[in-house]
């Protein structure tokens, strides 16, 4: 069986509708930027900080089931 190949755009066209997307886009003010940027710190380290109890809780028991 033979593979049909499709012609691939000129690269040219490519960056035109790239630059096109990319001029779209809604930057984010600065003040919004850091606001966003501390949440989404805070949230890692709170979730960070509970799975890591999580996994210790997880490993006491386990040990405990193994060493009876």
């Amino acid at each position: 069986m033979e593979e049909t190949k499709k012609k691939d755009a000129p690269k040219t066209s490519w960056f035109t509708g790239l630059k096109a997307e990319f001029q779209k886009i809604v930057w984010l003010d600065k003040k919004s930027l850091g606001k966003q940027t501390v949440a989404v710190l805070i949230v890692s380290v709170i979730l960070g900080a509970i799975i890591a109890v999580l996994d210790l809780g997880i490993q006491y028991g386990v040990d405990f089931l193994v060493n009876l």
